[in-house]
């Protein structure tokens, strides 16, 4: 990666500080394979964005390097990076808690866990089986989905926005917008719809002179505004929809026929979503943290 502008070293700081200008970076797509696509020029791959593509611009890249490959997150990751800077005492950590069917214990859950294994996973007894079933998946030529989970610790209550801009709202669309993602939820989520009104609710105590939250099924945002809690964000990454089985498509002239992707891909995709769910946190607090401090001081 290359950092073009925004920023230079200051021997006064010892170290680079910014300029106040635009922070421009860029990273070379440079280990890429356009001939491994050549077969599929002309086929719509099921479950990629080709046909959607072809049908609003009547063309799409076909060489796996466009838009809605996931080589486009490489830069919302490196723009995360900026945007931790600017959120100083916010603590983000992703994990992944499901792949496939397989989800995690939470009773194992250790956040030092996730950087001793290749899966970011918080619970060292899933990543054997999670080893296990990838290869079969992988032997079979196919592909599964994921589950990550982006908790950050540390933000203070008042970030956010009654009705446009809320923070939750922001978080789900900043997620929603990596590639692959075809679910949010925030907190209980989906679960919450089988709680009842006492289970949901998070009840409040004083604690050295404070409000304390008993439970965080709404992980840590409400009514569009930070509680003071952790913010508990999931987000499920569909199966990768490049694979070697054999798939019923049209081509772009509208006849019939199948399909087999080749190349280089991987069985599930969701496992690389960690670091990328990690930055999507980041710019969206970034940007209500900076809204807040414009709003209220």
């Amino acid at each position: 990666m290359k950092i073009l502008s925004g920023v230079f070293e200051d021997d006064r700081t010892d170290g680079q500080v910014t300029t106040g200008t635009p922070i421009a970076l860029v990273i070379e797509n440079v280990d890429q394979r356009s001939k491994d696509y050549s077969d599929i020029r002309d086929k719509f791959r099921p479950g990629h964005a080709d046909y959607t593509y072809h049908a609003k611009y009547g063309l799409r890249d076909y060489r796996g390097g466009g838009r809605s490959s996931a080589r486009e997150t490489a830069s919302r990751v490196a723009a995360g990076a900026v945007a931790r800077k600017v959120i100083p005492g916010v603590v983000i950590r992703g994990a992944l808690v499901q792949v496939g069917p397989h989800a995690i214990d939470r009773k194992n859950w250790d956040w030092k866990e996730v950087g001793n294994n290749l899966f970011f996973s918080p619970d060292a007894k899933a990543v054997a089986q999670w080893e296990d079933y990838l290869d079969g998946v992988r032997k079979a030529g196919s592909s599964c989905g994921a589950v990550i989970e982006v908790v950050a610790s540390g933000v203070p209550a008042g970030w956010g926005a009654p009705i446009y801009g809320k923070l939750d709202q922001d978080l789900a669309s900043a997620m929603m917008s990596i590639n692959a993602v075809k679910g949010v939820e925030i907190g209980a989520g989906f679960a919450s719809a089988a709680l009842s009104g006492e289970e949901n609710a998070d009840e409040i105590r004083m604690k050295n002179g404070k409000p304390e939250f008993l439970s965080n099924n709404a992980g840590g945002i409400l009514g569009g505004i930070s509680s003071g809690q952790d913010i508990v964000v999931r987000f499920a990454v569909k199966p990768t929809s490049s694979i070697l089985s054999p798939r019923r498509t049209v081509t772009k002239d509208g006849n019939d026929t199948d399909i087999s992707t080749k190349g280089r891909h991987d069985p599930c995709v969701g496992i690389r979503a960690v670091p990328v769910g990690e930055a999507m946190m980041a710019l969206v607090l970034a940007d209500h943290f900076l809204r807040h401090r414009g709003q209220v001081g």
